[in-house]
């Protein structure tokens, strides 16, 4: 084997980069960081649960009746919206109707789902709808689900209504936060709360070598910022080298989004402890701040708009804002991709089954429809006639019908099958039936890539030409399969944009 062919294997396909809008990597010049789920990952159930555990601590210590509620980590996806008006969870398609719903803990069904829904648009402008858009929301949007049922049960009585109680939830977890005795927690037991991924770092520093300024911007406090990137990054790197070599400017407390568009004032951070110096004039190199704006960034670095690709996991704090702000180049991090095209590449022999069901199934009501015109034309007395009997008629459609009530018995466990996928509840993250979901149509409008980790990055390596691909059309050859939406299945899971070495 010659000694390159290790080099030349294109990464597996869950490890690919996607590409939205094309980006050649070589023209981006400084590349920011997030930290959260973007540099560091978590192991996000023991995350939320703890997460979730210290929201319903506070909500006890002020009386509520949640000691016997526990945190269901299926229960809540990312790319839910809150319906806080009528205390639902839902699943919306791009075009924003709602395609699943839960009322609290409790499936909402189909007839209740669509009278409920049928004339609405979800729009995130509308308070009423909260979008769960990162991993953070799982412990949100799962305390919100089990007190809604409380409510319903009218255990809350001091709660006025689903809107309300939104309100009490979200103060509190944001006090939890605020608090900072979930961060003591995760500073103390590392290994308990955070994936270590060791290719991260030698893919921050090949980034380096090829010449990219690296720039650190986190919502993270300082103390937490430096415990958590030197367990993470500091023994993958080589001797003498700390994760603070990695980045031309290190920036905490950042307060994004906002930090994409305010003038905040600048703080340097002075010592190890976070002692603070009002920073007056230019960042510096190796300078570690608190606050300050992306301008500052953008004047230190000496780049701006599309030379500068920033890398985060949250769809508008981190991707949405430096995009339509500063016109930045963006990627996504999405973890749960990795899980997500496993489980379509597991299903792929099923859903083929499925589409060649569901495409013999559209053939055959068009049959129907067909000669249901015809008995409807012959009844009438108009129209051209194929000479065929009224009985002649009733008898193929009755044919018909059990060649239908066949194919659906076929078809009932595969789409069941194909809704669970990922979720037994909300099925795959980026699908909703044959459609692609209100999240993945953020994630196609704000981030010109998307991936599932940082180390992704050093397969692909820093001189790679990303290139979007044709998009697909309902009439184009290789487009989605024909057939009407299933009401419980997912059909052809497959995304839209192109992975990097496939």
């Amino acid at each position: 084997m010659d000694k390159l062919d290790c080099l030349t294997a294109p990464p597996p396909k869950q490890r690919g980069i996607f590409c939205n809008r094309t980006l050649n990597l070589r023209s981006i010049k400084a590349i920011g960081y997030d930290m959260d789920y973007t540099l560091i990952h978590y192991r996000v159930e023991a995350w939320e649960r703890r997460a979730y555990e210290h929201l319903r601590h506070l909500l006890e210590s002020e009386g509520w009746p949640v000691g016997e509620l526990t945190f269901d980590p299926d229960l809540v996806i990312r790319g839910l919206i809150l319906d806080t008006e009528l205390g639902n969870l839902l699943k919306v398609n791009r075009f924003g109707y709602v395609k699943r719903a839960y009322h609290g803990t409790q499936p909402i069904d189909f007839e209740t789902q669509r009278s409920t829904y049928a004339r609405t648009i979800v729009d995130l402008a509308d308070g009423r709808y909260v979008f769960l858009n990162t991993l953070f929301s799982l412990s949100e949007g799962c305390m919100y689900a089990k007190l809604v049922d409380l409510l319903d049960q009218r255990r809350l009585p001091e709660v006025l209504g689903y809107s309300d109680l939104y309100g009490r939830v979200k103060d509190r977890l944001d006090a939890t936060h605020m608090e900072g005795q979930l961060k003591a927690e995760i500073i103390a037991d590392p290994d308990r709360f955070v994936l270590l991924d060791p290719e991260i770092p030698l893919t921050l520093l090949d980034q380096k070598q090829a010449g990219k300024k690296l720039v650190l911007i986190t919502n993270s406090e300082w103390v937490y910022t430096r415990a958590m990137m030197s367990y993470a990054f500091d023994r993958f790197l080589p001797d003498g080298m700390t994760w603070r070599g990695l980045f031309d400017v290190v920036i905490v407390s950042a307060r994004k989004p906002e930090f994409f568009s305010s003038r905040a004032p600048l703080f340097e951070v002075v010592t190890e402890d976070g002692l603070l110096r009002p920073s007056v004039g230019r960042l510096r190199e190796g300078g570690h701040y608190l606050g300050g704006n992306a301008g500052l960034v953008e004047q230190h670095l000496r780049l701006s708009g599309d030379e500068i690709l920033y890398i985060g996991d949250h769809i508008y704090g981190d991707v949405h804002m430096s995009k339509s702000v500063l016109r930045w180049r963006t990627a996504l991090i999405i973890r749960e991709l990795e899980d997500e095209i496993l489980a379509i590449e597991e299903a792929r022999g099923a859903e083929a089954r499925l589409d060649l069901w569901m495409r013999e199934k559209e053939d055959v009501e068009r049959i129907y429809a067909r000669l249901r015109l015809e008995l409807q034309r012959m009844r009438a007395g108009y129209g051209p006639v194929v000479g065929a009997t009224e009985a002649e008629i009733q008898a193929r459609m009755n044919e018909l019908k059990v060649k239908l009530a066949a194919l659906d018995a076929r078809i009932a466990p595969l789409a069941k099958a194909s809704a669970e996928a990922m979720n037994p509840r909300w099925g795959l993250l980026l699908r909703t039936g044959n459609d692609k979901s209100h999240l993945a149509r953020q994630i196609e409008r704000s981030a010109d890539i998307y991936t599932s980790r940082v180390s992704n990055f050093l397969l692909a390596t820093p001189h790679v030409l990303l290139r979007s691909h044709r998009g697909s059309l309902p009439h184009d050859p290789m487009g989605a399969p024909p057939g009407a939406e299933r009401q419980n299945g997912e059909a052809a899971p497959v995304d839209d944009a192109t992975p990097v070495g496939m």
